[in-house]
């Protein structure tokens, strides 16, 4: 999350034509894709996860993104992100960063530019250089235990690779939306899940990304990866009667249709207004993938599926 983003996207004017979006629904979606944005203020969030943080149906999401469009107030950058490579990359317009403001010695001598915020031109006439001194000895002490303590313009907003980046309840719930047929407690907890982080963290070492959006890659990581070691681990289950695996293609629209009655399967995976026919085929549809029917092991025993080894 960038916070020069998000004070942007609070004081930006916004236009409301007529026939054309209100402005709370604009306001409320650039909030939403100000609290994505990166220091580079660009952003990647899908439908969903907009349609999730603003409570907006898809329709009207699409609508207030191509009003924005045409404002001026973000761009599409024409790049695509995700692990289909589909999600649109917006970047939002006309946000004076902390990267913008003039050194010290820009300054010296001179009027601050308005366009400066006040807490920022507060920190700039808050120094020794602009004829406030910062010492104790004039009167305004700069020491955290007095209670006064100036941030220097140039830290980072954002942490790069924290030892305690790793949030595991918003990795759980990042897992959950991406894929909601993934256990997340059965990747966290793999033999494999810190070689995979350690490789990630030296991958974004240089990369200046908040903990959310690291969060957010890691998540899409463990997802692409846990493949090649589903692959490589399938040679154990021979004669395990805990690998699960279907006789033929009717048996899997069998079970998928039991399972599209459960009521724990519908109220996690079925749309407003999907008919069970449909519903029945995207499970199947899952059901099919090797590496998915793993996920489905508990909902299978409740309609009666029963384990076999592989190649029984």
């Amino acid at each position: 999350m960038s916070l020069d983003a998000t004070n942007w996207a609070w004081r930006v004017e916004l236009n409301e034509e007529k026939g054309g979006c209100r402005k709370p629904l604009k306001r409320l979606v650039l909030l939403s894709l100000a609290d994505r944005a990166g220091e580079d203020h660009c952003c990647y969030p899908s439908m969903k996860r907009l349609e999730k943080d603003t409570e907006i149906e898809r329709k009207t999401v699409l609508k207030v993104i191509a009003e924005l469009i045409k404002d001026g107030l973000i761009l599409d950058t024409g790049e695509r992100k995700g692990i289909t490579k589909q999600v649109k990359v917006y970047k939002l317009i006309g946000i004076n960063g902390r990267e913008t403001i003039p050194t010290t010695g820009q300054l010296k001598g001179q009027n601050l530019p308005e366009t400066i915020p006040l807490m920022e031109q507060f920190q700039k006439r808050n120094s020794s250089v602009n004829g406030t001194p910062n010492s104790p000895n004039s009167g305004m002490p700069n020491s955290a235990v007095i209670g006064t303590q100036n941030l220097p313009i140039e830290s980072p907003i954002e942490s790069i690779n924290k030892k305690d980046w790793l949030c595991f309840k918003k990795l759980r719930l990042e897992l959950d939306q991406a894929d909601p047929t993934v256990v997340p407690k059965n990747l966290i907890e793999a033999s494999w899940f810190e070689r995979e982080k350690k490789a990630f963290e030296l991958f974004n070492a240089d990369k200046n990304l908040c903990d959310d959006l690291l969060i957010y890659h890691f998540a899409d990581t463990l997802l692409k990866n846990r493949h090649k070691y589903d692959k490589a681990q399938n040679g154990k289950f021979n004669g395990n009667s805990e690998f699960l695996v279907f006789s033929s293609p009717q048996q899997i629209y069998v079970f998928a249709n039991k399972l599209a009655h459960l009521p724990e399967v519908i109220s996690k995976f079925s749309s407003p207004g999907e008919s069970y026919e449909k519903l029945t085929s995207r499970i199947a549809a899952k059901l099919s993938d090797p590496n998915e029917l793993q996920n489905w092991k508990s909902w299978l025993d409740e309609v009666g599926f029963k384990a076999k080894g592989k190649g029984a």
